[in-house]
């Protein structure tokens, strides 16, 4: 799967939002969002084309919650339970216990994911070309004179190093992996795209799929462990860890699909903002399937 491997969860008596995570302002509500008064859809697919209500800046600043002894029961047995059975319905509780009990609420767990988003606004400057972008100036890490003649993956290691240096925490290790295999996603689907200065099709598709990987990746380190300790056997769990890879990046793409639709597509001074909100619909989205 190319992701970190999975820790024990996090310990009891701490913040459940660490202190390398940035502090960054939260998105307010989608309207038409359980948020906002109202049910979402039954399938856990965002509505359709509803406006957003401005980003009030002061939900991020309010105490971070201690973690609870057991705060991942709920998520382990339901994933448990899919991991052994292949049941959506038990893998979309467990999403929902992850979200709801194991952080709280959807505010905490889009606070958790912090800096994904400003790793996202770093990785949508480093793929844009112009002299706007600061990486790409000349004898900066991604000067297209430097680049010349490097192969595709020495271009996305270049880009990884430029974007998000190791630091020693586990949030780096594994958003280093995501930006790669975003990159990888990218490539794969314009094979002849140029990394340095991708079109605004090709940079938004990268966001997305460093933003689901990213996620992903959060997931899998707090309780994908247990995915891989109750599967019948190694290739299933694989298999399992794939499926909630796929339906984590389906619900990343249907937040997105629904900022843009209401006007809040992906533009350089915003990318912040926008993928915090994505990543908030996201887990708003899980923990309504919380019981």
């Amino acid at each position: 799967m190319g992701t970190s491997q999975s820790s024990n969860g996090s310990p009891p008596g701490v913040p459940m939002v660490p202190p390398w995570v940035p502090d960054l302002p939260l998105p307010g509500p989608v309207l038409g969002s359980a948020d906002a008064g109202e049910g979402g859809p039954p399938d856990g697919t965002p509505e359709q084309g509803a406006p957003l209500t401005p980003a009030p800046g002061t939900e991020a600043r309010q105490p971070i919650p201690i973690a609870p002894a057991r705060r991942f029961l709920g998520a382990n047995r339901n994933i448990g339970d899919y991991s052994r059975t292949g049941d959506g319905t038990t893998m979309r509780r467990g999403l929902g216990q992850y979200v709801k009990k194991g952080y709280g609420g959807s505010a905490t767990a889009t606070r958790r994911m912090a800096g994904t988003a400003q790793t996202a606004q770093a990785l949508y400057s480093a793929l844009s070309g112009g002299q706007a972008n600061p990486y790409a100036a000349p004898g900066s890490p991604l000067d297209p004179a430097l680049a010349a003649g490097r192969s595709a993956d020495e271009v996305m290691d270049a880009v990884v190093e430029a974007v998000r240096p190791v630091d020693g925490t586990q949030d780096a290790e594994a958003s280093r992996t995501s930006i790669k295999d975003a990159l990888a996603d990218v490539l794969n689907q314009f094979p002849n795209a140029d990394l340095l200065n991708l079109d605004q099709e090709q940079r938004d598709m990268a966001i997305e799929r460093f933003v689901a990987a990213d996620v992903f990746r959060r997931i899998d380190l707090d309780i994908g462990r247990t995915i891989r300790e109750k599967a019948p056997n190694a290739a299933i769990g694989l298999g399992r860890l794939k499926e909630v890879r796929e339906y984590v990046r389906e619900i990343v793409s249907a937040s997105f699909r629904r900022l843009r639709e209401a006007g809040q597509g992906l533009a350089s001074l915003r990318i912040t903002q926008i993928v915090q909100s994505a990543i908030r619909e996201t887990f708003q989205v899980f923990e309504g399937y919380a019981e």
